[in-house]
């Protein structure tokens, strides 16, 4: 077999997820319902318990988790916690599995988490996800792929139960990260809009509703101002991508922008306000919290 031949694919792959937070434990569930044997393994172990309900074989340790796993899905919250998991996993990783990384690391540290998979011996693709909660859990998410086409086939099954699409953006690792914090620079500017817009109501007295209805069904309406806003006037704020999760990516974003020559003024402003509602309390809340960082004080608050 020549070696840009693809390689085969297994017909029902054993998954390794490690990281079972808000996105990894819907992604399981989505690989679960698509009939996938998962192994789930999280630092906080109350976290991945749950699954066990759902046919996920929950493990102890990330080692266990991935010996004898075709494909290892990584989804943790940044690349210091991916690299602490596969070291944490290395005595069980060999040269026949994918690493499929779907955490948003931003492109310097994909390139030394890919520097770190090829010591171990698998594969590594570079493939953050776009989407939060509910598309997770739903199979619905956007996948962006980086790094060798030729182990298409072998994790088609697995990008097939997460997502409803996949982008192939290279063969080189990197270039997926590159295109995500795109990507989250629209998601994250918008959401701090939409904030500021209800923010801006409040403080002229004027019926955050009432906006909404203007705008509702219009060429500048969208269902995630509608949502957003729904969640912050119900008071309901349970997290679908955390405030805390935002404030990071923010950072990769700027950090990124910095390297690349960039100035991104917007983004800069979001990470003043996702800092501020931080601060105060919010940062386990749904990232529309960002919200708290601008409301209007109370009259004769100091």
């Amino acid at each position: 077999m020549t070696s840009n031949a693809a390689d085969p694919a297994p017909q029902r792959p054993v998954v390794a997820v490690l990281g079972t937070g808000i996105m990894g434990s819907g992604m399981a569930r989505s690989l679960l319902r698509a009939g996938l044997d998962v192994r789930a393994w999280n630092r906080t172990a109350s976290k991945a318990a749950p699954l066990a309900a759902d046919g996920a074989t929950v493990v102890e340790s990330a080692e266990e988790a991935v010996r004898g796993a075709d494909v290892v899905l990584t989804v943790l919250n940044d690349g210091p916690s991916v690299a602490a998991a596969l070291a944490a996993a290395a005595g069980g990783l060999h040269a026949d599995q994918v690493l499929l990384q779907s955490s948003t690391v931003g492109p310097e540290a994909t390139s030394d988490l890919a520097r770190r998979t090829a010591d171990l011996g698998p594969v590594y693709l570079d493939a953050p996800v776009s989407g939060t909660k509910q598309p997770a859990e739903q199979g619905a998410l956007t996948v962006f792929v980086a790094g060798p086409s030729t182990v298409r086939a072998r994790i088609e099954p697995v990008l097939d139960a997460i997502g409803q699409r996949t982008v192939w953006v290279g063969e080189v690792p990197g270039a997926a990260s590159r295109l995500k914090l795109v990507v989250n620079t629209w998601v994250i500017t918008m959401v701090n809009n939409i904030a500021e817009c209800l923010n801006l109501a409040e403080g002229l007295g004027v019926d955050p509703q009432t906006f909404l209805d203007v705008m509702k069904g219009g060429p500048l309406d969208s269902a995630y101002l509608q949502g957003k806003s729904a969640a912050v006037l119900s008071g309901d704020l349970t997290p679908s991508f955390t405030l805390s999760t935002a404030l990071k990516d923010t950072r990769l974003i700027l950090d990124a922008a910095r390297s690349s020559g960039v100035r991104l003024d917007l983004v800069a402003a979001s990470a003043d306000r996702f800092s501020r509602a931080e601060a105060a309390g919010h940062g386990g809340e749904d990232m529309i919290a960002t919200y708290y960082a601008g409301r209007a004080p109370e009259k004769g608050a100091d």
